[in-house]
């Protein structure tokens, strides 16, 4: 299939799979005009990158799961590295939040001290 029809299939844009191809984790073959083809599987690997992505890791953590991408990664049992993984970046997002929890309560005492006015906290 081309990559616009890969894109299609799987809710993406031919820019992400290029992406995901210069990482590494897909592949495709090249027609006599340049254009990438790419095998009915990869619909499935490309599902499964979104599913990681979208769950909170980077590419670079996606490549421990490449072992598995043609699979089903949501329902697999989850290895070892896979945890050690994920919990790693739950560990760097969590500082991030952290962080940024810090950065806006000195903002908000910052703007209260200025101004008097209390700023409400956002839900």
């Amino acid at each position: 299939m081309w990559i616009s029809e890969l894109a299609g299939a799987t809710g993406t844009t031919a820019r992400a799979l290029r992406h995901y191809e210069q990482a590494g984790l897909i592949s495709s073959q090249r027609a006599p005009n340049g254009y990438r083809i790419y095998d009915e599987g990869a619909v499935v690997r490309v599902r499964n990158i979104r599913y990681l992505l979208a769950a909170g890791l980077t590419l670079d953590d996606v490549r421990v799961f490449l072992p598995c991408l043609d699979g089903d990664v949501a329902a697999a049992p989850p290895s070892e590295t896979g945890v050690r993984v994920a919990l790693e970046r739950l560990a760097v997002l969590n500082e991030r939040i952290a962080a940024q929890t810090d950065v806006r309560d000195r903002l908000e005492a910052a703007v209260r001290q200025a101004t008097g006015v209390r700023v409400s906290p956002v839900a």
